[in-house]
């Protein structure tokens, strides 16, 4: 298999390459990367370039890695057969399968994102370890293994919240998706709006690749940030006339609450400004 990407997501050639590496050794793809990178959007695109099914695991910090093979209901089934409900007596009626479960039993092969491992407890990627080596498991309450008859391709996504144990990482074809230079920006920019007016491009990446330069920013803008930023402008006819005319020494950029998420780095950037009057002022002098 080889992944170039699709018409809605850009690919470069590394990432490309890490793709098609983990699907040949048959290993978990482990992506990291700043949010709004597209981590999340890789394989979403990579199932639609297979044309196959994506099934996406959610992981909260309440997340249990049992509860991806099955969860069993005994307390339900206490319920029903105090309720003398018919059906009771057969344990398969109250196991709920998991997303791995569900993947294992797809009648073809599908993408299997596990979406934000690093949530979880620091536990949970071990607690995978055999399932995803394996790609079987064991269902104790019915005395069944489950096994994958298409092996899967497994896409995970952490945000270095917190490190992952070195046996799971061992296990793991790894990928840190650099954040895009303004070649690629350009590109990316030109597949969600291809119609766009270039000068606002080419301001709009000077004000956003600047942005990100800032000392001291708590949170740089991301490319999911640009691109809802970007389409603010094209809304608006009078953001985009200021955003032409701008002075870096008098605001932040129009409609910056698209780019900038915290009172933090707000608060910064007005005080860079301010200093920046107060230079210019002084050099007036």
């Amino acid at each position: 298999m080889a992944f170039a990407g699709t018409s809605t997501y850009i690919a470069t050639d590394a990432l490309r390459l890490a793709v098609d590496a983990a699907v040949t050794l048959e290993r978990p793809l482990l992506i990291k990367g700043e949010p709004g990178t597209g981590k999340t959007l890789l394989a979403e695109e990579l199932a639609h370039s297979l044309d196959t099914r994506l099934i996406t695991w959610h992981i909260k910090s309440t997340t249990k890695a049992h509860q991806g093979l099955y969860e069993y209901d005994a307390v339900s089934r206490l319920r029903d057969s105090q309720l003398g409900i018919e059906g009771v007596h057969e344990v398969r009626n109250y196991i709920k399968p998991g997303k791995l479960w569900e993947a294992f039993e797809a009648d073809r092969r599908v993408v299997l994102l596990i979406d934000e491992i690093d949530k979880a407890d620091i536990e949970f990627p071990n607690d995978l370890l055999q399932e995803l080596d394996r790609m079987e498991f064991y269902v104790y309450e019915t005395d069944q293994t489950v096994r994958a008859r298409h092996r899967p391709i497994i896409v995970i996504t952490s945000n270095n919240e917190k490190e992952l144990p070195d046996a799971f990482l061992r296990r793991c074809f790894f990928h840190y998706i650099e954040f895009p230079d303004h070649q690629t920006m350009q590109n990316i920019v030109d597949v969600h709006f291809p119609e766009i007016e270039s000068r606002l491009v080419a301001q709009a990446l000077e004000v956003f690749f600047d942005l990100r330069e800032v000392p001291g920013l708590k949170k740089k803008p991301s490319t999911s940030e640009l691109i809802d930023w970007l389409k603010l402008l094209m809304a608006d006819e009078l953001s985009r006339e200021t955003l032409y005319q701008r002075d870096p020494s008098q605001a932040i950029p129009p409609l910056a609450g698209a780019l900038v998420k915290n009172e933090q780095d707000t608060a910064l950037l007005h005080r860079l400004a301010f200093m920046m009057r107060r230079q210019r002022g002084g050099q007036g002098r």
